[in-house]
């Protein structure tokens, strides 16, 4: 599988920005908001992984559209209610969304999701290869 993952890694502003967000919105125990991903192939599909410890199943949302493969959730942290007050905070969550485009020799219709101890593990599985079919021409 080539190209998987979408940056926009020519916007000097939105790196500058983006560093000091992370730096500051959470006093810089985190340095990405989006989650880890490791990504495989064998000889019969491709397989991401993704980590989403602190995420329930149906929190987490994967689509296909136009041959890219999305992971998204809208999970937000809960503020402090009531008489919960908060000490110290280094788990947090926020929206985020990945992408990734798929290569053509992806069986769409055929993939398949799995989520167990934190870990989204999504199957891509490989079209069959056509071969070109043989036609006997018979001359007269």
């Amino acid at each position: 599988m080539k190209y998987y993952v979408t940056y926009n890694h020519n916007n000097p502003v939105s790196d500058f920005d983006s560093f000091f967000n992370d730096l500051w919105a959470d006093w810089g125990t985190s340095r990405s908001k989006i989650p880890p991903v490791d990504i495989y192939e064998n000889e019969k599909s491709y397989v991401i992984e993704a980590e989403l410890a602190g995420y329930k199943q149906e929190e987490v949302h994967v689509n296909v559209d136009k041959h890219v493969l999305k992971i998204s959730s809208d999970k937000q942290s809960l503020k402090d209610a009531g008489e919960k007050k908060s000490l110290v905070r280094e788990r947090f969550f926020k929206k985020f969304e990945r992408s990734f485009s798929l290569p053509e020799d992806i069986d769409e219709t055929a993939i398949e999701g799995e989520f167990s101890d934190g870990v989204l593990t999504i199957t891509l599985p490989k079209k069959e290869e056509v071969l070109p079919k043989t036609i006997e021409v018979k001359i007269k």
